[in-house]
């Protein structure tokens, strides 16, 4: 299928309440990504507080600028963080414990990707992906844990992608720190669900935004995209649709599960 004949997206679906009451914890969430879309989806959710971090102080307060003209009752706040600090993740948590009176959701977002090939790959290369997207991801969810067990309660959504799954050139370290992701997920979920906490994750496969349009050829979004069942790239909201799904109560008995966002593994 090509982009001639892919099928439309479907019509923003309106909010249904699912996080009313809930507090919201997103990391890399400033911008026009997922990260972005799920914190207005969560506003949209009616969660009574959230604050989105992210390493870009210009883009943070406009995000937060974005998330209060929605015009909803709930409090927005915004603090900068690279996941790769632990320090900063510390105080990004009790940060967010303190002004959202405790997390009861995170969505772990923060990622970074690359093209190049493992031979021409360098160490710092690869491990700048690992820290970021797989070991950031440990980072938050360790910290968040220590503060969600002692109240029993919680939810984590954790971002992976198909990656984790399928096979691509020139994506070995970020196929592996997604695929570590989705690990990460399965083993933590089985800890944490002793204590009442639920830890899932999405696996989108292509989301077209701005920031990935800059960052990789047309020709090669457009081939990605035109791989899908539906012959087009998904919309940032629609991955995060799935993870207000795995936040709210309708996922209320799902653990350790890793939710394909898009037509195929293969």
């Amino acid at each position: 299928m090509n982009a001639s004949n892919s099928v439309a997206p479907p019509v923003y679906v309106e909010g249904h309440g699912l996080l009313v009451g809930r507090s919201v914890l997103i990391t890399a969430a400033a911008g026009v990504g997922i990260g972005f879309a799920a914190a207005r989806r969560a506003v949209e959710e009616g969660c009574r507080a959230i604050m989105i971090s992210d390493i870009h102080e210009r883009r943070l307060a406009e995000a937060v600028d974005r998330l209060i003209g929605l015009g909803s009752d709930a409090t927005v706040h915004g603090c900068l963080c690279n996941v790769t600090d632990e320090e900063q993740v510390q105080g990004l948590v009790n940060d967010a414990e303190d002004r959202l009176e405790g997390i009861d959701v995170l969505i772990n977002n923060a990622g970074l990707g690359g093209s190049k090939p493992l031979i021409e790959m360098t160490d710092q290369e690869w491990n700048l992906v690992l820290d970021v997207t797989l070991t950031g991801t440990m980072r938050m969810t360790r910290a968040t844990l220590r503060k969600m067990m002692s109240r029993r309660r919680g939810v984590i959504v954790n971002n992976a992608s198909v990656l984790g799954w399928r096979a691509q050139k020139e994506q070995s370290h970020y196929a592996a720190a997604k695929a570590g992701v989705m690990a990460l997920t399965r083993c933590s979920a089985l800890e944490a669900a002793e204590y009442g906490i639920r830890i899932n994750a999405v696996s989108p496969s292509i989301a077209m935004h701005d920031f990935l349009r800059r960052a990789a050829p047309q020709d090669a979004l457009d081939k990605l995209a035109s791989a899908e069942a539906f012959g087009r790239a998904a919309e940032v909201w629609e991955i995060a649709n799935v993870m207000m799904f795995l936040a709210s109560d309708y996922a209320g008995y799902m653990v350790g599960e890793v939710l394909s966002v898009s037509s195929q593994r293969g």
